[in-house]
């Protein structure tokens, strides 16, 4: 059985362990109520252009645009969002086992005709560990995504594609549905799917078009898409601080557990000790007289 001192060490180490948990769900729950800040404000205009776009795409059925051509897939781009820092479960693990999956999928492709855009240093880690060449390298995005890099990355996408430099893009991402949901999601980028929404009512769908409607859907098109990195990386935020707080929440109470148990091992320990004490004085008594 454990010294008294040293049970007592162990007690003031799982108590410094869950000070340091505690703090960093709180820290983390800030961070995620900001996260949902930027997301519920963002969204409105999000689904308003998504809206736009599918609307105009139900009046006319056989628009097409370059960006939502279909080829066969000879070389192929992922785009996958992990975070910078652990601690927050099986987030990043999730993310890199989904990645490492979508990679099999293409064993038919060599190295060379797979891109691999990671954000975010652990799964960054992972892709140089598979023997990729990532072909960003930016943390920065994980932690604070910026709309003027995010757009940055999406224009370089859509140009390989249009170029016929990459005939698919894939997207591997978090998404946040609550505090205590994240859902992993795969999802085509490129091409773009063109999904037009039903009919409601002829005022809702009517429009002054200058110069013409293929020229604004074109002009939407980018920026739909550009939105949808953004949201994915925004959803990957929120997803992450989510997760961390889960796992600190958790770890606080595994570290409060482990600490009644320690207390009631010491005093268990301790009234022994004085019970043992107590029969020396006492035998000693008796054997002296």
């Amino acid at each position: 059985m454990a010294s008294l001192k040293e049970i007592k060490s162990r007690i003031q180490s799982v108590s410094s362990t869950c000070k340091i948990t505690s703090a960093m769900k709180m820290v983390s729950s800030a961070k995620l109520r900001k996260s949902q800040r930027v997301i519920e404000n963002f969204l409105p205009y999000s689904n308003k252009l998504n809206t736009l776009l599918s609307n105009f795409l139900s009046a006319d059925a056989d628009l097409l645009s370059p960006l939502a051509a279909v080829r066969k897939t000879e070389r192929v781009a992922i785009v996958v969002i992990s975070s910078n820092s652990s601690l927050c479960g099986a987030f990043n693990s999730n993310v890199i086992r989904l990645l490492n999956h979508t990679v099999a999928e293409y064993k038919g492709l060599t190295k060379e005709n797979i891109f691999i855009y990671p954000v975010g240093r652990k799964v960054t880690a992972a892709v140089r560990k598979a023997g990729y060449t990532p072909k960003i390298d930016n943390e920065a995005l994980a932690e604070k995504p910026a709309y003027n890099t995010v757009a940055a990355i999406a224009e370089e996408l859509m140009r390989d594609f249009l170029d016929e430099k990459i005939d698919r893009v894939e997207l591997i991402f978090h998404h946040f549905k609550s505090r205590s949901s994240q859902i992993l999601q795969r999802e085509t980028f490129l091409p773009f799917l063109l999904q037009p929404c039903k009919k409601t009512s002829e005022k809702e769908l009517y429009y002054l078009i200058e110069p013409d409607r293929e020229s604004v859907v074109n002009e939407l098109i980018p920026k739909v898409i550009k939105l949808k990195l953004y949201a994915a990386l925004l959803d990957s935020n929120a997803s992450e601080h989510a997760a961390r707080t889960i796992a600190m929440q958790i770890a606080t109470d595994n570290a409060n557990d482990l600490m009644q148990e320690l207390k009631m091992q010491y005093n268990k320990s301790r009234q022994q000790a004085i019970t043992s004490e107590l029969l020396d004085i006492t035998g000693a008594t008796f054997g002296v007289q």
